[in-house]
Formats: C-alpha cells, sequence, structure tokens
C-alpha cells in the first residue's frame, strides 16, 4: 500500500514531487505532462463552454498535503489555494493524527434536497392531499431520471412544512433525492420542476420556486482525530489549544475567523477537484449558526490520557460524477491522484483536510502565533512581485526576516542592494 507519509516532500525538486505523486497516483505520461506543462490545465476554448462572456482563464496554485490517512487508508491531498500555509498546516496537522492512527470519518448517503414554494393554498388541506397521493408524486420525479431509477436511488421521500413570511403563509414541499456519487443539483432541480404542475393540481395553489437546497443536513459528515499530547506539546499546549476553541465557540467574531481556517483545508481540496466551493462554504455557514448563535464548527477536548481529541461536523455536498469534475482535465487528474471511490469517500477527504487544517492553526494561534511561518511564505510572495528571480527570492526573504520588515517596498529596496 502506498505511503502518503513522504519525508521532507517540500524541499524536493518540483520534478523530484511529481514523480513521486505520478508513482503514487498510478499518473500516465499524458497526465503529468498536463500537471508539468498546460498552464491551468484548461483551454480558452473550453472555458468558453463553460461560462458566458469568457476572455480568457485564471490559475491558481495546486499543491499537495502529504501524510493523510483516513479510515486507514493512505492519502496525498490536492488541494487548490492562493494563501501560504495552508498546504504545509495541513500536512503537519495530518502527521499528528497519524501517531494515533489518523481520522477516523463517517459520511452520510448523498441524499439531496428539493424544495417546491406553494403559495395561495389552505395549507392543512394541502398537506393532507399530497401525503395521500405521495406514491404518485415520487414516481413522477424518478420518472426524470433512468439512471437513479436503475441504481435503486432517486427521490425517496417528501415532506411538507408551513412558514409564516410577511408576504403570508407558505407551504414548502421537500423532496429527499438519493443522488449516489453526484452532487445532485441538476437532477434535483429537475425532479423539483417535474412534480410542480402536479403539486399545483393536488393543492390548487401556485407553485413558484423550485429548486434544490444548498443546505445538505442530510449529507453529514463527522471526523475525529487523537492528537497526541506530546506531539502537541504538551499538556499546556493541549490546554491551550481548548481554551482558543472555547474563544471561537462563545464569540462570533473569533468563531468566523476560526471557522475560515476550516473551510482554508476543505475548500482547497473542492477547488482541486471540481467542487462547488460556493455551495459548501454556505451550508457550513449555515450550519455553524444551527443553534441559533453563529459558532465553531470544530469542537476541541482532551481525552483520560491527556492527548487533545478534535471533531468536525459539517453538511458536505460534493459529487464524482457529473459536472465540471468530468470536465477539467486538472481536476479529472486530482480525483486519480486522490483516489476515491464514491462521492461519501471524497466527503471524508475533504472534512478530514479540514480538521487538520483547523488543528495546526489553533496550535500555532496558542503558542508562537500565527505569523511566523505565515510571514516568510508571504515574504517570497513579495519578493516575487518585487521582479526577484527565482535565485533571488530566498536572499531577500532572508535578509526581510532578519530585518523584521516584511513589505513591498523592503524587498523592492533589497533588489536594488542585490
Amino acid at each position: 500500500m502506498a505511503d502518503s507519509s513522504i519525508s521532507k516532500f517540500f524541499e524536493k525538486s518540483r520534478k523530484d514531487r511529481l514523480d513521486i505523486i505520478g508513482n503514487f497516483a498510478n499518473l500516465s505520461e499524458e497526465e503529468l505532462n498536463t500537471l508539468e506543462n498546460v498552464n491551468g490545465g484548461i483551454s480558452f476554448d473550453k472555458a468558453d463552454k463553460m461560462i458566458e462572456n469568457a476572455i480568457g482563464t485564471f490559475s491558481l496554485p495546486l499543491g499537495i498535503a502529504t501524510n493523510f490517512k483516513i479510515n486507514n487508508k493512505d492519502y496525498v491531498v490536492p488541494m487548490v489555494i492562493e494563501e501560504p500555509s495552508v498546504i504545509a498546516a495541513a500536512s503537519k496537522g495530518a502527521k499528528v493524527a497519524r501517531i494515533k492512527g489518523g481520522f477516523e470519518v463517517t459520511a452520510d448517503e448523498s441524499y439531496s434536497i428539493g424544495q417546491i414554494q406553494i403559495l395561495n393554498t389552505d395549507t392543512n388541506v394541502a398537506i393532507k392531499k399530497i401525503h395521500e397521493q405521495t406514491n404518485e408524486i415520487l414516481e413522477l420525479a424518478n420518472s426524470k431520471s433512468n439512471t437513479l431509477s436503475k441504481m435503486n436511488k432517486g427521490a425517496k421521500e417528501i415532506t411538507c412544512k408551513e412558514i409564516d413570511t410577511p408576504a403570508g403563509s407558505m407551504l414548502i414541499v421537500e423532496l429527499l433525492i438519493d443522488v449516489g456519487d453526484a452532487m445532485g443539483a441538476n437532477v434535483t432541480n429537475t425532479m423539483c420542476e417535474a412534480v410542480s404542475p402536479l403539486l399545483e393540481k393536488i393543492t390548487g395553489g401556485k407553485a413558484l420556486l423550485r429548486i434544490l437546497s444548498n443546505y445538505s443536513t442530510r449529507r453529514m459528515v463527522k471526523a475525529k482525530a487523537i492528537f497526541e499530547k506530546e506531539s502537541v506539546g504538551g499538556e499546556a499546549v493541549v490546554d491551550n489549544i481548548i481554551l482558543a476553541f472555547e474563544f471561537a465557540d462563545n464569540d462570533v467574531y473569533r468563531a468566523v475567523t476560526h471557522n475560515k481556517g476550516i473551510m482554508n483545508g476543505i475548500i482547497s481540496v473542492a477547488n482541486a477537484v471540481g467542487q462547488d466551493s460556493r455551495a459548501i462554504e454556505a451550508a457550513a455557514n449555515a450550519y455553524a449558526a444551527i443553534s441559533g448563535k453563529y459558532r465553531s464548527l470544530s469542537k476541541w477536548s482532551k481525552d483520560d490520557d491527556g492527548n487533545l481529541v478534535g471533531i468536525l461536523e459539517i453538511p458536505l455536498s460534493v459529487g464524482i460524477v457529473g459536472g465540471i469534475a468530468n470536465v477539467h482535465p486538472v481536476a479529472k487528474i486530482c480525483a486519480k491522484i486522490l483516489n476515491v471511490e464514491s462521492a461519501q469517500e471524497l466527503a471524508c477527504v475533504m472534512t478530514a483536510t479540514g480538521l487538520a487544517q483547523n488543528y495546526s492553526a489553533i496550535r500555532a494561534l496558542s503558542t508562537e502565533g500565527i505569523q511566523k511561518g505565515h510571514m516568510r511564505l508571504h515574504a517570497r510572495n513579495l519578493a516575487a512581485a518585487a521582479g526577484a528571480t527565482p535565485d533571488q527570492i530566498d536572499q531577500i526573504v532572508e535578509k526581510m526576516v532578519q530585518a523584521n520588515s516584511i513589505s513591498l517596498d523592503k524587498a523592492k529596496e533589497l533588489l536594488h542592494q542585490i
């Protein structure tokens, strides 16, 4: 079995990194060539077919997080992000979690929620009629996807709720749909639109909005890891991390930043494998406020031996079939590198990455502070922005760090002195 614990991966040349990942994921020469030579992995012609009014493409850095062991399987995790420190932090968090066996993660089946808004109806009477004709409604919905029906998936349940608004009472009919290994937006919307005329007939009302909900509370994922006390830095550091968590869990201003760090990990993986990052972010932030107060998405405590225990539970709607994941060449290669066999497995990897990132962030905050490593990486960006060549960047970074002056002006000044 391939081992994701790769020593000093960050010190290796690009060619060596590609060779290691190529061997780990059994990438072909063509796939390695795409990673090495194709700028962003997508031509303008493809981009023009994906969106409207295209004028070009926009690339972000693609890196690899190492050391991940999730449900006793090793992964190297592709991450697309522009922010320094994130990939290093995720790798470091995974390395510490690995000591106690890695991450244990569970994921719900891929149930999507579709909503149909019904106006101008007697809600109580309408709900009773809908329940009486549930089978007919489900049958109509499932007629819109032969693929899901053949897999014994598709629309499974119908629920109804009444909401009170300033505009009056509204009936919301919800379809629960097993979308398999897809994210499921298209099939959910199709089914919602298909059953709307029947719902109008049943209720005597008017169907207005017919669309999925991105608040995917029927697709929950829960990750847990134990971080060995000694590797964390001792009992005092463990206690400080828990105090840092309590700060985030009880103050919305801290919670937003704390959760943003979690999403650094999750969204980086989402970007790499072509997921809907906006839907993922929206669902996670809504779930952070499920108690009525915006709180930490993660929970931190210690076990009887004093080891740090982290838990992250979020709604997460992802897919390995359909969408950009099957169109974008680099997204397809990243999926091959990740080597997941189901949407649930992908969700498990993404959630574990979020927890690893969260651990490293709050540990840094609880000890030396976040800026020590972050600013060194930021200094590299500033040196490059000042016009330094690759051979000059390290020299300029060291001088900026020694002078405790990390800015674009300082980088330009030092470049002029070389």
